[in-house]
């Protein structure tokens, strides 16, 4: 028989499900997989539900209901003081990750080179690849992941398409700082580039911080597809409803891909979502607060197992070094070694790398309720303490 798709036939099983699926076999506490454990708003789902009943229940417009359209660009209006066109600037997608994939899709040709930084979630090198794009990796260190200005500028070329950019940042909880931000769009205007900027996150960012979107920056309004997440604002992560935020020519690309993809999304979820988005700035608040408290719970609780852990400024995520724990494997060993023994599902640090050297970091997921980070620190407690 001829061969498949290489790129596709030489991936493995995501790392999420494989710790999700474990996670089940051995009944662990699932601190692993990105979503919480309680689902969002019920005025917002009720809005979803009613609107199944009173329909339409047909194909919405390609490009989204002009009400979430118009919801978004209100939302950017009064987050960040942006000037979008609802009916040229604006689309929504079946969930971030479609979102991304149309960008990349429409903007990468055969050979382009594509600016990555790493940790990098795990959809843009596949993506990117798919597309015919050549990687250009950037490297985060640990602890403070700072963004390394001379590795970033060296990454550039002339052949430079674009450059992803995922504040805050999955897996390390950073968000980029002003300065770094400034740097990177100067790097984008010199090189004639676009960026694609991965910003589901950006209700969750802790600690009086706000986030500020790469869109914003001067010379970057007609070069950034800037990405959002109902999902993850709302906490209903199942319900894939994301959108695109772009300059009319970059968006009439990107819809070209979304056209052949997945051409629309449930019509009641994306009711429910405009109707969430107009909510008041109480809710957007309390979701960051509530979210930086288990924040902390889980880091204080991982500390006094014995855990060195590193700061999280966003995102659902923290990250901690195991090696203080005595166990000298590899990071997956570790995550497999505590789901099956210790009953505590976490992710491999080196899931997002290219190359899997980075192996003494774990990711723990704190969007549960307390009761469950609570007993996740009580079992990993009486594990090493009997190791």
């Amino acid at each position: 028989m001829k061969k498949t798709n290489a790129i596709l036939g030489g991936l493995e099983t995501t790392i999420f499900e494989v710790m999700s699926a474990l996670a089940v076999e051995h009944g662990a506490v699932n601190l692993g997989q990105g979503f919480p454990d309680t689902d969002g708003p019920e005025d917002i789902r009720r809005t979803a539900a009613d609107a199944i009943i009173e329909g339409p229940n047909q194909y919405p417009r390609m490009l989204g209901l002009p009400e979430l359209r118009s919801a978004v660009a209100e939302h950017d209006r009064r987050f960040y003081g942006l000037d979008v066109d609802p009916d040229r600037e604006v689309m929504v997608t079946s969930g971030a990750t479609e979102a991304l994939a149309d960008c990349l899709f429409g903007l990468i040709e055969p050979g382009d080179e594509v600016v990555l930084i790493e940790p990098v979630y795990d959809t843009y090198l596949p993506v990117v690849r798919l597309a015919g794009g050549v990687p250009r990796i950037v490297r985060l260190e640990p602890p403070d992941w700072a963004l390394p200005e001379a590795s970033l500028e060296a990454a550039f070329s002339p052949a430079t398409k674009l450059i992803v950019l995922n504040s805050p940042h999955n897996p390390v909880g950073k968000v980029f700082t002003e300065s770094e931000l400034e740097h990177i769009a100067r790097l984008v205007v010199h090189f004639d580039a676009f960026a694609v900027c991965d910003e589901v996150y950006e209700h969750l960012v802790f600690d009086g911080a706000r986030h500020r979107p790469l869109i914003t920056m001067p010379g970057m309004r007609e070069r950034c597809l800037r990405v959002g997440s109902a999902g993850k604002t709302f906490s209903l992560t199942g319900w894939k409803v994301g959108y695109v935020i772009a300059p009319p020519a970059l968006l009439a690309v990107a819809g070209k891909a979304h056209q052949y993809l997945t051409f629309t999304t449930a019509p009641n979820l994306q009711r429910a979502v405009a109707y969430g988005l107009g909510k008041d700035d109480a809710y957007f608040a309390s979701l960051a607060d509530d979210m930086a408290k288990k924040r902390d719970r889980l880091i204080r609780g991982l500390a006094s197992v014995g855990f060195e852990m590193m700061d999280s400024a966003g995102t659902y995520f923290v990250c901690a070094d195991f090696r203080s724990l005595g166990f000298n494997g590899t990071d997956e060993a570790f995550c497999r070694h505590i789901t099956e023994h210790a009953g505590v599902a976490a992710v491999p640090l080196s899931a997002f790398y290219e190359n899997a050297d980075v192996d003494r970091f774990v990711r723990f997921c704190f969007c549960k309720q307390d009761h469950v980070l609570d007993e996740a620190i009580e079992r990993l407690g009486r594990h090493f303490a009997s190791a």
